[in-house]
Formats: structure tokens, C-alpha cells, sequence
């Protein structure tokens, strides 16, 4: 022996990691206070050690693809670790993937957003089927008859994973197929096509550059027919058993969600059967889309969550200079400012959920402030989680740098929401998009905005210098990410100002929206309670 091991942080399990007081709160303010049973028993699980290491095995031993069986015959099949399963198999079960759509509640969609943060934390990369599953539903509604058939499977608690005939499963998974080499986010340069076969159905030729999820059951995918581009379902297996002619080329070899495949497909007269209108695919597939970028929002908030919590804990247990970490100053100033950020995301999060949850119940207000929000949410929340991410590792000096700590994951999975379902720039114009073609947008927003009014003088002197900004939108491509900012700001100072303690918004209000704090994360200026704020992050069970 040459040495004793200590002044080592503890390994941080055996938590709920639902107890987090800004999900909490969101929780019960969205009327989604009857799911907390749920939320906390699947917070404990997320917290111990077996869960935890599932996502460890899942990521050291990602997917692989086998596109042939021994005989030579094609297969397609991707093949995954135990662990995958495990964590796929208890996202299923609690609803994570598609239960609001079979529940007339109100908060449906509140609690299964709370539960896709929770369990989102203890490994992003599955969360990407369960994802696309739940927005499926969305699309498919506008073809009544394929979703009788499709969504009671799609909707189903059972994990039924393997390729075989819808009718022979008893829960089915959907993944999203729209972009192509020559298009990326520009999917009307789509050229994958689409012939009709005269029995209903139709043959579909081409290529697509990422298809998410590849081993699931059934895809919405965008290809050409004459009246334009136009959306499809594109089932795996055929009802008679046989595989459709979607050919997995290879998968990506990617930054990060290493747990997860993405495919490059090839369809050889692919069978799939229209949703929605011929023509109007890009419209249809927007009703996915815009439940996918929900998601976004969400999984970025639960990686802010995840590593304030890791950074705070190290601190709190790790001794430097005579003392723990977190009662030097400076890494006191970085860790509240983190906590900001995260109780930050975590409300715009909630907030937007409950819009969402009211607007596909018929309320006309949300519906217009879910428009706009989600966009700006997508576009803020989602560019904030790399520095975040970056930050909280470093919180754990050298540590943090080796795979062993799990830190290294998070920062390679954090751009991936900021580029999933429209990239930096897609998000920040179709925030304008929405204000100038539905002015009743802008209209919701500032008078979302406008219920945390007098609050504090500086939200006042931010709200005033926005609808300056953009009272003359003459050069807004130009300045769409500012403005996309801006409005992120103040609605989630309006936010925590109104939900927050006072010190927690006072901190977002001064630092973010009056200039009193820095660039950098541990720039929030002198009085701010950093000890109430850091409290926050903290695990407390």
C-alpha cells in the first residue's frame, strides 16, 4: 500500500432525482400535481446505482449493425446491449413515450414531460425513440384511419422490442425519416419519391441521411409525389410478415448519444401509406416536429440539471486550500450562477409543457404562446447547454475530464438538441416566422410577459428595449438570434419572477438582463445570496 484514498467526492446515488424544487413547483402550477407518486417512484429509480450503470453499459457498448444474416440474406437489424433495453423497457412503462395521447387529464402532458427530465437524466440517448414515438401520434391524427389502426400500439405501455408484423406486438415504437444529403433542413430539395401502387399504398425510391432510431417499428417519412412533397407511414414489416425494402446502409459514428442509432437508409420501392393530404407532408410532419422540439427543450434542461447537481455535490465534498470547494467564493459565485441557469430552462421548460398540454385541449391563448415560446425556448435553452455542460465538468477540475465521472458524456450529448429538429439558425427565424404570420403570437407573449409587470424595474426596462427592437423588423434575418435572446430572457426572468424565490430572480434579473454579471459563468455581482441559490442545486435526498 503506498497510499489511503480520500478527500474524494462520494458517488451520488441513492437520491430521488425528481427532487428538484423548480420541477416540483412547475408540476403542481401546470396541473400535473396528481402525477407526483409516479414522478418521485421513478425519480428513486433514476437515482440508484443499477440505473445509473445501465447508462454507463449502454454508452461503452453502443449499437451495432448487422445488415445480413449467415446466409447472406439481407436483415437490417440493429443489434444493442441489455442495458438498452432496460432503460427503454422503463421509459415504456412509465409513459414516456406516448401515454399523454391516451389520457384525457389535464397535465398529461406536464407529467410526462416532468418524467422524460427525470429519467432523461440518467441516460439522453434512448430518449430519442421514446421522443419521436410520443410525437408521432401528433402527425398521424390527420389521417383518422391509419391512427385507429397504429396509435393504441404506439400508446401501449409494453416494450415489445424486435421486427415483426404490427398485428403480432403489443406496443410499437415510431421514428421520423426527413432529411437527405442534399437538403439537410432544407427538405423541400427532398428527392426521394413516391408512386402510387393503386391499392391505397405507395412505392417509395430514394435516400434518406439520418433516420433516427432505425430499429423502430414504423417511420413518418417526407417524400415527392406530384402534388409536392407529402409524408408517409413506412412500417419495418408488412402485414404479411415480410420486410419492407428499407435498407440500413451504415450508422452514424457520432459526437455523442452514442447509446442511440442513426442510419443512413436507402428505400428500394419502400411500401408506405399516405398521411394527411398528398402535398402538404411539410405541414403534416410539422405536428411531429413540433412535439420532438418540446423534447428538445426538455432533455437540454435535464442536462443542466444533471451536472449542477454532479458539480455541487464534488464541491461540496471535495477539499482544496483547507476547505470544501463550495465555501471558496469564486466557486461559490460559479456554482449559483449554474443553478441559475438550470432553475432557469428548467421553468421556461414547465411553462412551455403546460402551454402545450392546454393548447392541444382546445385553448386558443396557449396555442399562440406555445407557437411562439417553443421556438424561443428551442433556440435559448438548447444553445445554453454546451458552456453550461463545459462549466459543470470543469467544476470537477480533472475528475470531471475522465469517462469514470459520466461528465464527459453529458458535454458530447449537449449540442445535440441545439442541432436536432432545426439547428441554431432554424429556430431563432422561425421565431420571427411565427410573429410576423400569426401576429396573435407576439400578442400572447408579451402578455405572458406582461403578468410579471412592476415586478422589477429591470424586466420593465428589457420588455420596453424588445418591442423597440421590434417595432421595425426591416433587417430581423439579421438579427433573429438576438431577438430570439431577448425574448428568451425576459420571459424567463418573467417567469421566475412571478414562481422563484426572490433571490433566485433578483440574481437572473441582475446578471442576465441588467449587465451586472459577466460573460462567464461565476460573474453574478456582489450581494447576490449565493448560498440560497446554490441550495437549489443541491441534492437534499
Amino acid at each position: 500500500m503506498t497510499h489511503d484514498v480520500f478527500n474524494q467526492a462520494p458517488p451520488l446515488t441513492g437520491h430521488d432525482v425528481s427532487a428538484d424544487p423548480a420541477l416540483i413547483a412547475g408540476v403542481r402550477r401546470e396541473n400535473a400535481d396528481w402525477a407526483l407518486g409516479e414522478l418521485h417512484r421513478l425519480g428513486v429509480l433514476a437515482g440508484t446505482e443499477r440505473a445509473q450503470e445501465w447508462g454507463r453499459l449502454a454508452n461503452d457498448h453502443p449499437p451495432v449493425l448487422r445488415t445480413h444474416d449467415r446466409y447472406g440474406h439481407r436483415i437490417d437489424e440493429v443489434e444493442f446491449h441489455p442495458a438498452w433495453h432496460e432503460l427503454m423497457a422503463v421509459a415504456v412503462e412509465n409513459g414516456l413515450h406516448a401515454s399523454p395521447w391516451a389520457s384525457a387529464r389535464p397535465g398529461a402532458h406536464v407529467a410526462r414531460a416532468a418524467k422524460f427530465y427525470v429519467w432523461s437524466q440518467v441516460e439522453a440517448g434512448h430518449g430519442c425513440p421514446i421522443s419521436m414515438t410520443y410525437a408521432s401520434v401528433a402527425a398521424l391524427r390527420h389521417s383518422p384511419a391509419l391512427a385507429a389502426v397504429w396509435e393504441p400500439l404506439l400508446t401501449s405501455r409494453h416494450y415489445d422490442f424486435g421486427l415483426r408484423p404490427a398485428a403480432e406486438k403489443r406496443g410499437v415504437l415510431a421514428g421520423m425519416a426527413m432529411t437527405e444529403k442534399q437538403g439537410g433542413s432544407d427538405v423541400r430539395s427532398n428527392t426521394t419519391r413516391a408512386e402510387p401502387c393503386g391499392d391505397g399504398t405507395y412505392a417509395l425510391t430514394g435516400h434518406k441521411w439520418f433516420n433516427s432510431a432505425p430499429m423502430c417499428d414504423v417511420f413518418l417519412v417526407l417524400a415527392q409525389t406530384g402534388e409536392g412533397l407529402s409524408c408517409f407511414l413506412l412500417p419495418r414489416v408488412l402485414p404479411d410478415g415480410t420486410r419492407n425494402a428499407m435498407r440500413l446502409m451504415r450508422l452514424k459514428d457520432k459526437l455523442g448519444n452514442r447509446s442511440n442509432a442513426s442510419a443512413e437508409v436507402e428505400y428500394e420501392r419502400a411500401i408506405a401509406w399516405l398521411v394527411g393530404e398528398e402535398g402538404r407532408g411539410l405541414r403534416t410532419i410539422l405536428e411531429m416536429v413540433n412535439m420532438t422540439r418540446l423534447d428538445c427543450v426538455i432533455g437540454s434542461a435535464a442536462g443542466m440539471r444533471y451536472g449542477v447537481t454532479r458539480a455541487v455535490h464534488h464541491a461540496r465534498h471535495r477539499t482544496a486550500f483547507g476547505k470544501p470547494l463550495a465555501e471558496h467564493p469564486l466557486m461559490r459565485n460559479v456554482l449559483a450562477d449554474l443553478v441559475l441557469e438550470s432553475e432557469a430552462a428548467t421553468t421556461l421548460m414547465m411553462r412551455v409543457a403546460g402551454a402545450t398540454d392546454r393548447a392541444l385541449r382546445g385553448d386558443r391563448f396557449e396555442s399562440a404562446l406555445r407557437r411562439v415560446a417553443l421556438a424561443v425556448a428551442k433556440y435559448w435553452v438548447c444553445r445554453r447547454a454546451p458552456g453550461h455542460a463545459a462549466e459543470a465538468l470543469e467544476c470537477l477540475g480533472g475528475n470531471g475530464y475522465v469517462e469514470e465521472s459520466q461528465m464527459p458524456r453529458l458535454f458530447r450529448e449537449s449540442p445535440l438538441n441545439g442541432i436536432w429538429e432545426g439547428s441554431g439558425n432554424i429556430a431563432a427565424l422561425d421565431v420571427l416566422r411565427a410573429m410576423t404570420r400569426e401576429p396573435e403570437t407576439l400578442e400572447a407573449f408579451l402578455i405572458e410577459v406582461g403578468r410579471a409587470a412592476g415586478g422589477d424595474r429591470r424586466l420593465d426596462e428589457a420588455v420596453d428595449r424588445l418591442r423597440e427592437s421590434l417595432s421595425d423588423l426591416d433587417d430581423a434575418e439579421l438579427r433573429a438570434r438576438r431577438i430570439a435572446e431577448d425574448m428568451a430572457l425576459v420571459l424567463s426572468a418573467s417567469l421566475l419572477l412571478r414562481f422563484a424565490p426572490q433571490e433566485v430572480a433578483d440574481a437572473f434579473c441582475a446578471s442576465r438582463l441588467a449587465g451586472e454579471g459577466g460573460h462567464a459563468y461565476g460573474t453574478l455581482p456582489p450581494g447576490t445570496d449565493l448560498e440560497a441559490i446554490i441550495s437549489r442545486g443541491a441534492i437534499t435526498s
